[in-house]
């Protein structure tokens, strides 16, 4: 019952929905994540640890960033039903829709720029 009331707790928040929604498309960093739906990059974390506590997302560090996923089949089959129901869900909502549209424009190497040309350099925010 605990790991029902865990996902569903993670699901309740609006944020964490989007988050998912647009983890569907492509990994993304805190920064990515953040500058996605303009939200600060504690209230991204917060969320993000929640989301993974409910197993519905995943990091791996890659270098100087971490990257955040879409969890895999794991052992919580409510988080496998749910990510994969969402994946039909809410598509055409106009909210998602638009952050959608701008995921290709958000770029890490682009946000955590510091002081000229985008370097290798990771942004605090993501390591």
């Amino acid at each position: 019952m605990k790991r029902f009331i865990r996902v569903m707790k993670a699901l309740s928040d609006a944020n964490r929905v989007k988050i998912l929604k647009i983890l569907q498309h492509r990994q993304m960093c805190v920064c990515e994540i953040q500058a996605a739906l303009g939200i600060s990059q504690p209230t991204v974390s917060k969320h993000l640890k929640i989301l993974a506590e409910a197993d519905l997302v995943d990091c791996r560090k890659d270098g100087l960033w971490v990257n955040y996923f879409l969890a895999g089949d794991n052992a919580n089959p409510f988080a496998e039903i749910m990510r994969g129901n969402l994946a039909h869900w809410l598509n055409e909502e106009k909210e998602i829709a638009e952050i959608i549209t701008r995921l290709p424009h958000i770029r890490r190497e682009d946000i955590c720029q510091h002081g000229g040309p985008a370097t290798n350099a990771t942004c605090k925010k993501c390591s």
